[in-house]
């Protein structure tokens, strides 16, 4: 069987030296609904990032703020492309709860929120071919999540693909179809974003704590957790 790796490219590194991406990638996983304690911890993190915010503009928070800055730096305009955790956050934050989808993104949105971090995941099952954070060409193929009608990113922005199909536009703007979390993923990939003021070491730590939550909540035959950075941009997923 060929060897399959998940690279984030170079160019992303010479955007943005420090930033880091952390991995989890597990294997023989039970996913399903979430039980009580799961959905609980959704809700006492969408507590915690309340009591974060207060009354303040989510936009102004440190964690938030240094993603609209690079996606400002690459030509989205914030207020039109919010990063996921920022999404999230002003949703949460006007008092709407998260809906429990099943155990892993119910545990993603979690830390997600409790870190006020990027955090998402993606099914392994169907992925035959390496999968990449690199600049777009535009010429690749995306179907959003809910929709049916395919689009292509513009060119030079941030996408996780494989191949040339799109996984998550925009960096961590919006997901497709291809790859998504549903009650039968067996095989998975947990991915924590870093800019700084976040560093390796937090997001390391994030990817440990997904790490002993899915292994309590979802099962699984083996896990391994990982980081990609300027001097290792590189992991094998077998």
């Amino acid at each position: 069987m060929k060897e399959l790796y998940y690279t984030v490219a170079d160019e992303v590194f010479a955007e943005f030296p420090g930033y880091v991406r952390g991995i989890v990638i597990a294997r023989g996983l039970t996913n399903g609904p979430s039980p009580d304690e799961l959905t609980s911890l959704l809700r006492g993190a969408e507590e915690s990032l309340r009591r974060e915010l207060g009354t303040g503009n989510p936009a102004d928070h440190p964690r938030i703020a240094s993603w609209r800055e690079a996606f400002r730096k690459l030509g989205m305009k914030p207020a039109e492309f919010r990063s996921s955790i920022e999404a999230m956050a002003r949703r949460v934050a006007k008092g709407h709860e998260l809906p429990s989808i099943n155990a892993l993104v119910d545990l993603g949105n979690a830390l997600s929120l409790l870190h006020l971090l990027p955090c998402g995941g993606h099914s392994l099952d169907d992925v035959s071919g390496d999968i990449m954070l690199r600049p777009a060409r535009g010429d690749e193929v995306f179907v959003p999540f809910g929709e049916t009608e395919a689009e292509s990113p513009a060119p030079g922005e941030f996408i996780f693909a494989e191949g040339d199909q799109v996984l998550t536009r925009r960096w961590c703007w919006r997901q497709a179809n291809h790859t998504l979390t549903l009650p039968e993923t067996r095989d998975f990939i947990f991915n924590v974003d870093g800019m700084p003021p976040v560093g390796a070491d937090e997001v390391l730590e994030v990817c440990r704590e997904m790490e002993e939550l899915m292994a309590r909540f979802c099962g699984g035959d083996s896990f391994r957790t990982g980081l990609l950075s300027s001097g290792s941009p590189r992991a094998s997923l077998s």
